[in-house]
């Protein structure tokens, strides 16, 4: 699925990432936010296995949630406009050389590209590796660019849209609540820009990020929550600034 709301440049260049990946059994559907540029036109152009939906939506994970009702694979894979795969074998090497039986999840590194830094900790830093464990409950372990997820994963819940920029963090920590399998492998799956909301480093990102694990814990852990959140502001504004 590529959510996409005016960036006709950045969605051509995922979308020529993904024609030439060597492995062809996919369907794409780019859900676009009735975008106001030359993407429509662009849009009607694409064939098989290149689909759209475009209508107004609530934010990109409204746009994410129809993508997933509209999809008829087994795995679904989620890319922003810009993003791209790494190299033109990614595909292959996860679905033809990788044992993915019993697996619900499967996640690997990403490489960021951009001006902002990714990372609340480090200035140099571009590459994020993948984490399945309990620091789930410190920080997102999955980037939704380097993981791909079964369809049935999404049959209970999808995105909440009361999360506006971390809702991919909700359903991850959900689903490891849950104990879904997830196989971490190591590669990079893809590139992707830093410069994306869930970057910014503004202090609603990171209440947002408190409610989500308010809900999915105890509001005894509030003030846990609150001192993590606190410490990852204060340390990407040293490291931004």
């Amino acid at each position: 699925m590529v959510p996409v709301l005016n960036n006709l440049n950045g969605l051509k260049k995922t979308i020529k990432s993904i024609k030439n990946q060597s492995f062809k059994d996919f369907e794409v559907w780019v859900i676009d936010g009735n975008s106001n540029d030359e993407t429509q036109e662009y849009l009607n152009g694409l064939n098989s296995p290149f689909f759209f939906h475009s209508e107004v939506d609530k934010g990109i994970y409204d746009a994410m949630n129809k993508g997933i009702s509209l999809s008829k694979g087994e795995w679904l894979y989620f890319m922003g406009a810009e993003d791209i795969f790494f190299d033109d074998n990614t595909l292959n090497e996860v679905f033809r050389k990788i044992n993915l039986e019993n697996c619900l999840l499967v996640s690997g590194r990403i490489s960021y590209q951009g001006v902002v830094n990714p990372f609340v900790y480090s200035k140099n830093k571009i590459i994020k590796n993948p984490s399945w464990s309990a620091l789930m409950w410190l920080r997102n372990g999955l980037h939704h660019q380097g993981t791909f997820y079964k369809k049935i994963l999404f049959i209970d819940e999808k995105y909440p849209l009361k999360f506006k920029t971390l809702s991919d963090y909700w359903f991850n920590l959900y689903l490891f609540k849950r104990k879904a399998k997830c196989k971490v492998i190591h590669k990079t799956i893809a590139k992707c820009t830093s410069d994306g909301v869930s970057k910014n480093g503004k202090w609603e990102l990171y209440k947002e990020e408190i409610n989500l694990k308010t809900e999915l814990s105890s509001r005894y852990f509030v003030p846990f929550f609150y001192f993590i959140a606190l410490s990852k502001f204060l340390s990407r504004k040293i490291v931004n600034d």
